[in-house]
């Protein structure tokens, strides 16, 4: 009796733990393969995904993941519908005027591809007279505009970068700009008939961090000091060996 007591009291403790461990809430946006994607079932995969999840277990708190368009994937963290975004956004200025960011968990420089039989050929092209194409609301979307347009470039802005990617291959764009390594895996999945890259935009490498509201100082800290953690012991280079031959981090 006293050890079927003993056990029955060990399990509601453990449960008890279980029911009181903390969740955290992560979106992402599930359309910046091979980043974040959602396969058939309608699960969410890829590096941004796996990241989370070795985050969440060094920090020893369970964790959910959400699907969010990638207009409203600021609003909607600013509306608390979740409490950190890990979807490959880049830090910039002008978004730390609303929201706050981590240390980087990657860095990526923007490049240009262009239909196999164009004109252009130098990533420093300004497109005048030209169409190019770039996800809105993205750090692309900004320097095509900054850029391209101020030359004579005519600029379309896509809901998702798939989107601009498929109007390049149909023809209906003469570019596209995007950040490197989502615009080389669409290359080498669907894009080697009918484009080329044209290399990276000099003077463009950026960082890739996860964002939090401002009033979230100490979500930002635990996830820096589980970022660092996982950089040491090895993880973070095991996920990311998954997806890429070559080093993301530096």
């Amino acid at each position: 009796m006293n050890k079927t007591m003993a056990m029955l009291g060990a399990c509601a403790l453990l449960l008890a733990g279980n029911a009181s461990a903390e969740t955290l809430r992560f979106a992402t946006e599930g359309a910046y393969p091979p980043f974040n994607y959602v396969d058939a079932d309608n699960q969410l995969h890829g590096f941004d995904i796996d990241i989370t999840h070795a985050l969440c277990e060094q920090m020893k708190v369970q964790c959910t993941l959400v699907a969010q368009d990638w207009e409203g994937i600021i609003p909607a963290l600013m509306a608390r519908k979740y409490d950190a975004v890990v979807a490959s956004m880049i830090d910039t200025e002008e978004r730390r005027k609303k929201i706050a960011f981590t240390d980087h968990y990657y860095r990526t420089p923007l490049t240009v591809a262009v239909a196999k039989d164009s004109k252009i050929s130098d990533a420093q092209s300004t497109f005048d007279g030209y169409t190019v194409g770039a996800q809105s609301s993205s750090t692309q979307a900004i320097y095509a505009e900054d850029v391209y347009a101020k030359a004579g470039a005519d600029v379309k802005l896509y809901p998702t970068m798939d989107e601009a990617n498929a109007d390049l291959a149909a023809g209906r764009l003469d570019g596209v700009i995007a950040d490197k390594f989502p615009l080389h895996e669409w290359m080498n999945k669907n894009g080697k008939d009918c484009c080329k890259i044209l290399g990276d935009v000099a003077d463009t490498k950026a960082d890739a961090a996860i964002a939090v509201r401002k009033d979230d100082e100490a979500l930002r800290q635990r996830l820096n000091t589980a970022l660092a953690e996982i950089v040491a012991n090895g993880t973070y280079q095991k996920i990311a060996s998954k997806y890429f031959a070559f080093d993301i981090y530096n």
